[in-house]
């Protein structure tokens, strides 16, 4: 009975070695095909033509194109000193009429305010005595010089009457420059009449973009009450650090854009490069716009690009090139394959390296493997395939 027993033990671990082996075969076939998928390569994609239609994908090749590097700048924009005028009320006083707010447009010698102060009629009156007492000086100086001449009177009383003459005289000169500051003119007070309230005119023409003057208000001579911007001739001014001064010529174009404003459309050219560095160590410069804009406000802040050193390099769009972990691809159309009832439409992702951007367009540096002439690239829609191969590998597909 033991001997049996032995008999039967044996035989039993032969049939269960023999079942694991079978077992093993029959994983055998579904191990290699994991193996298989996970040698597959995770860079290529296929997209059915109902897929490929939503995803907008466009195909296309590299061109030859003149791109430059740039160099990105702010600044503002800003006027000539020509083009802009502080007012202030050369000898003070109390405002007693105004009528202009910010934004108004105003033309050259139009009232602004008026101003009251006694010192105007101070003046005024030192102005029509010395006048007056010229005018008599003038008659005796003809007369001392007649009897001078027939050696009536003498030398002396000659002199103290030239003498006083030109002193007067230099005086009235003087007293009428003061009264053509706070704008009166001599021909203005030929009739005696003397005012205490004179106007306050725009020296140029243009918008008034600062008001400080309240009705009542004294002012003194150094106080601005008025500022006014002649927005015909505004100009773009750039802060350049010194590290980029040597890129920059005078003629070179500049693409800028306002606030509100997606791409940098607008032009201007440098005419004016700054000779003086700022303790934040910049320069300024200087452009004409193309297309002058007297609507646009003084200190509005653009940001600009200026082209360096244009060549023609092999460029794609800019949509054509995808980033993922720190590196650039860009997808080739490798044909299409019959698959079941489907017609799929297969992808690969190939590696470049990004140079000038500019226009919408990147330069593109490609391996030597890939025939530029020869390939379909995707130039629209590379983010929405990127995005369906990466979602397939999330869910096993693997790209399919």
């Amino acid at each position: 009975m033991k001997r049996i027993s032995y008999i039967v033990y044996f035989m039993g671990l032969f049939l269960f070695s023999a079942c694991g082996n079978e077992a093993e075969t029959a994983q055998e076939p579904g191990h290699r095909e994991e193996e298989a998928h996970e040698e597959e390569s995770p860079t290529s994609a296929e997209l059915t033509e109902e897929q490929y239609q939503v995803a907008g994908i466009a195909l296309g090749k590299p061109q030859l194109r003149n791109l430059s590097n740039t160099l990105t700048l702010t600044g503002k924009l800003d006027l000539p000193p020509q083009n802009m005028a502080s007012v202030t009320a050369p000898l003070g006083g109390f405002i007693r009429k105004t009528q202009v707010l910010e934004g108004t447009y105003v033309k050259k010698g139009d009232l602004l305010a008026t101003i009251e102060n006694p010192e105007f009629v101070t003046l005024q009156e030192d102005y029509l005595k010395e006048k007056n007492r010229l005018d008599y000086l003038e008659l005796e100086y003809k007369r001392q010089q007649e009897l001078h001449a027939e050696q009536v009177s003498s030398a002396k009383t000659y002199q103290q009457t030239v003498a006083e003459y030109r002193s007067v005289r230099a005086r009235v000169q003087a007293l009428e420059e003061r009264l053509a500051i706070i704008g009166i003119t001599n021909g203005s007070l030929r009739s005696g009449k003397i005012r205490r309230i004179l106007p306050l005119h725009a020296p140029l023409e243009g918008y008034i973009t600062y008001v400080k003057a309240d009705v009542g208000q004294y002012v003194a001579p150094t106080d601005v009450l008025f500022r006014i911007a002649d927005t015909e001739h505004l100009h773009v001014e750039l802060t350049v650090f010194e590290k980029d001064l040597t890129s920059l010529r005078k003629g070179q174009v500049v693409r800028y854009a306002l606030p509100g404003e997606s791409a940098a459309q607008r032009e201007a050219t440098i005419f004016l490069i700054g000779k003086e560095i700022s303790p934040e160590r910049t320069v300024r410069v200087h452009a004409h716009m193309e297309e002058e804009d007297k609507d646009l406000v003084p200190g509005m802040y653009v940001q600009a690009q200026v082209a360096l050193d244009e060549k023609q390099v092999l460029a794609l769009p800019g949509a054509a090139v995808v980033q993922e972990n720190n590196a650039s691809f860009v997808f080739l159309y490798t044909g299409q394959e019959q698959e079941g009832d489907a017609l799929m439409k297969k992808f690969r992702m190939v590696p470049v390296e990004r140079g000038v951007e500019q226009g919408g367009f990147v330069q593109v540096a490609l391996p030597a493997s890939v025939d530029t002439a020869a390939e379909n690239f995707v130039i629209k829609g590379a983010y929405s395939l990127l995005s369906k191969m990466r979602n397939a590998d999330n869910e096993g597909g693997h790209g399919h």
